[in-house]
């Protein structure tokens, strides 16, 4: 899973692209200006970032380079309409990492994307694994000792992070930027209940917990 900003003021394609992102697992948020765009940036983390060119406001050339020069790193697919090889050249010297022209296929969008997604995560082997517990990350199956259990999908969403992340300490807030829409009304509460059902799927009896609470800090995933 990979949550995503996608900044396109049309809505008969942000709503189709979020559908279809949406069923490959992704969680996908909406932004429809460059400036609303800037503000999301400026407070949320996202793993990707699909920003068409020509937006109301803020263009989405300026939103890469100001996004870059504030030391953002997450990877930009941008839209366009324009097709001259300068006008791609200017994207890219933006700071863009891929260019994709209109009108395009959804698969060949889903398909940058997960490129994108490979390039720039470098722990986003298919298989994750973390002691006993084992992820197949495109089958999203999950395995504790060599027998299969069942999470549901925000479950699966925080134990996938969690697993990408080890060894590294989460506050509850940062969980929730991460893994829950920014409009969310999940909340501290929201986190301690999620990590309470994880505990008791994955953790075997007389064993320390693989999720370990840090106390007055959040919490990792350690074995």
């Amino acid at each position: 899973m990979a949550k995503i900003l996608m900044v396109e003021d049309e809505a008969d394609l942000a709503f189709p692209v979020k559908d279809w992102l949406s069923r490959e697992q992704h969680l996908v948020e909406l932004s429809d200006n460059g400036n609303d765009a800037l503000g999301k940036l400026r407070v949320y983390k996202y793993d990707l970032i699909i920003l068409d060119w020509m937006l109301p406001g803020t263009s989405g050339v300026d939103v890469c380079k100001r996004f870059r020069q504030n030391g953002g790193t997450t990877p930009i697919l941008m839209l366009t309409a324009k097709t001259e090889i300068t006008d791609k050249e200017t994207g890219l010297d933006a700071g863009a990492d891929d260019y994709l022209t209109k009108p395009f296929h959804l698969k060949e969008l889903a398909a940058r994307v997960r490129a994108l997604l490979r390039r720039h995560v470098q722990s986003s082997d298919a298989i994750l694994r973390m002691g006993d517990v084992v992820i197949d990350t495109l089958a999203r199956k999950v395995m504790v000792a060599g027998a299969e259990i069942h999470l549901v999908p925000k479950e699966y969403s925080l134990l996938e992070f969690f697993m990408r992340h080890p060894n590294q300490v989460f506050s509850a807030d940062a969980l929730i930027d991460r893994v829950w829409a920014s409009d969310t009304l999940a909340s501290p509460d929201t986190i301690r209940t999620y990590i309470k059902l994880l505990r008791k799927k994955l953790d075997s009896d007389g064993k320390e917990p693989i999720i370990r609470t840090v106390h007055g800090v959040g919490y990792k995933l350690e074995h």
